[in-house]
């Protein structure tokens, strides 16, 4: 058993990329992962068994996307009831923080990750039918041949490849917000948005907006936000000076740092409520071609749960 936990410990990092980037939930994902240890144990804890696997990692991989595929097509009710809109749980780190998330090398995965990245990613892959979602991860994320991808929704090869393509043309829609930016772009882009916030003029905001942005915000009903997306700069820009207002209004402190959301440059801040409860939000953006394309607003507490706290020095407006 002590062999068996040594070899999935070695795979652990990789499969909750593979479930994260599935379920769009770090709870649900590690919760996949921790099945996947159970039954990897249960079936293959005889030396006999073990042996016939020849290729540990395939194994694990179609076990934790089986799992996956049953989840979404739960979760799809679930947040159907969803109590306005549904943003994943971000994954938050310090900026320079490595990847260690276990994606396929350029070009597999160059159809989604080029434009698509982080929160963006995820939000967009919430379109999709359960099936659609793991082909397009499993080939176009993390190189799954088809031929797997096919034995783990119990169907042929060909009908993989056409879940994957209409997939992929959903991904790649002219209505889907695009992320472009390396991460220098992304640094001067979200300097001059909140430099603009910070002035309070819309004229400056609208500058760094793309013209059909788009914010979307979750606070599981905990909190008010938007409950339909808000569409188009002028409104986006309107409707953030009047969050970031109200929070200056009411805030004993707001407190703000630059963080990795997903892999993206976004922003961990902390204010207080009006009715004096505690706040913590994590935005994330998409930018394209100079501009903020999407911004993904998520301040639902239970999916915050886990974030580090802001440091003194961490105080609005954040430091680059």
């Amino acid at each position: 058993m002590r062999d068996l936990a040594t070899e999935f410990e070695a795979e652990r990092s990789r499969l909750l990329a593979v479930a994260h980037r599935m379920l769009g939930s770090r709870s649900e994902a590690e919760d996949a992962v921790q099945e996947t240890w159970l039954r990897y144990a249960g079936a293959l804890a005889s030396p006999a068994a073990r042996a016939e696997i020849r290729e540990l990692s395939a194994w694990l991989t179609t076990t934790c996307a089986r799992i996956c595929l049953d989840v979404l097509r739960s979760a799809r009710v679930r947040r159907e009831a969803y109590p306005g809109q549904w943003l994943p749980e971000p994954v938050v780190s310090p900026l320079g923080t490595p990847p260690t998330d276990g994606y396929a090398p350029d070009p597999a995965e160059r159809a989604v990750r080029t434009d698509q990245v982080g929160t963006a990613l995820l939000v967009v892959l919430e379109r999709l039918a359960p099936e659609q979602r793991v082909a397009l991860v499993l080939h176009d994320v993390f190189a799954v041949p088809f031929a797997r991808v096919a034995d783990v929704l119990g169907t042929t090869e060909v009908a993989a490849r056409q879940l994957a393509s209409r997939a992929r043309r959903a991904v790649t829609a002219p209505d889907v917000p695009r992320h472009t930016a390396d991460p220098a772009e992304q640094r001067r882009v979200l300097r001059a948005f909140v430099a603009a916030t910070e002035s309070g003029e819309l004229d400056q905001l609208l500058q760094v907006l793309a013209p059909d942005v788009v914010f979307v915000g979750d606070s599981g009903g905990h909190f008010p936000t938007a409950r339909r997306p808000v569409v188009g700069a002028n409104a986006v820009g309107r409707f953030a000076l009047g969050v970031l207002g109200q929070a200056g209004r009411y805030a004993q402190r707001l407190g703000a740092r630059p963080v990795l959301v997903d892999g993206v440059l976004g922003l961990q801040t902390e204010t207080v409520h009006s009715d004096g409860r505690p706040m913590r939000l994590v935005t994330a953006f998409a930018v394209d071609q100079g501009r903020i394309t999407a911004i993904y607003n998520q301040s639902n507490p239970e999916k915050l749960a886990g974030l580090p706290p802001l440091g003194e020095d961490d105080r609005w407006p954040p430091r680059w």
